[in-house]
């Protein structure tokens, strides 16, 4: 007599959204990004400001943050006022600039001893990892939101990246632009991650009274 074909039988597990906010996470507002920089700066955290920094104007995604290297960044004797990186997602190079303030501040990061003859910019702490994972990126990103009381659920690692070309945006509206900052190929994509129909349509009725 054969088994019967009896319905799997799994654990019952939390949600894994359970509790938290899902959807974009928000962009860090200018007060935000200096009060965290002031924070790092005053600790003396060289590389959480580096990577703060670079993280801000390299508009990169976390799995290509993470990944970049010294060569990335360096120009012989000095730091590069632009810089170019390949994408992971779409395998194709994004450029970007490094301001004055991130240039001093990677120049900084690489006089400490973790950063002699390492390759990559954020180099593990553990032998057999070659550079910070996202995991632990993201975490850094959680401790500084915490750090100046901001709701940890609402911004994540994205959060770094839609920062600098929401002020953009904000300033010129100029979708072209950021669609070659952020590096996407349609400009579908581009509106979505802005959330600019939304925004434009908002500020289009706050405008009108009736």
């Amino acid at each position: 007599m054969g088994t019967p074909n009896l319905p799997a039988i799994r654990a019952l597990r939390p949600a894994w959204n359970k509790g938290r906010i899902v959807g974009q996470k928000r962009p860090l507002k200018p007060k935000h990004v200096w009060a965290i920089r002031v924070r790092l700066e005053l600790a003396e955290n060289y590389r959480d400001l580096a990577l703060f920094n670079l993280a801000i104007d390299s508009k990169l995604r976390g799995c290509d943050l993470v990944k970049m290297k010294v060569v990335d960044v360096i120009a012989p004797g000095q730091i590069k006022e632009r810089a170019s990186v390949l994408q992971s997602k779409t395998q194709k190079p994004v450029r970007f600039e490094i301001s004055e303030g991130t240039r001093a501040s990677l120049a900084r990061w690489m006089r400490e001893p973790l950063m002699v003859g390492s390759e990559y910019l954020w180099p593990g702490r553990f032998h057999e990892r070659l550079h910070i994972s996202t995991r632990q990126y993201a975490r850094i990103v959680r401790e500084w939101v915490i750090s100046i009381g901001l709701e940890s659920s609402a911004y994540g690692t994205h959060s770094m990246r839609r920062t600098k070309v929401t002020q953009i945006y904000k300033k010129t509206g100029n979708l072209r632009a950021v669609q070659l900052l952020l590096g996407h190929t349609k400009m579908d994509s581009t509106v979505r991650y802005l959330g600019v129909e939304l925004e434009d349509a908002l500020t289009i009725a706050e405008a009108i009274e009736i």
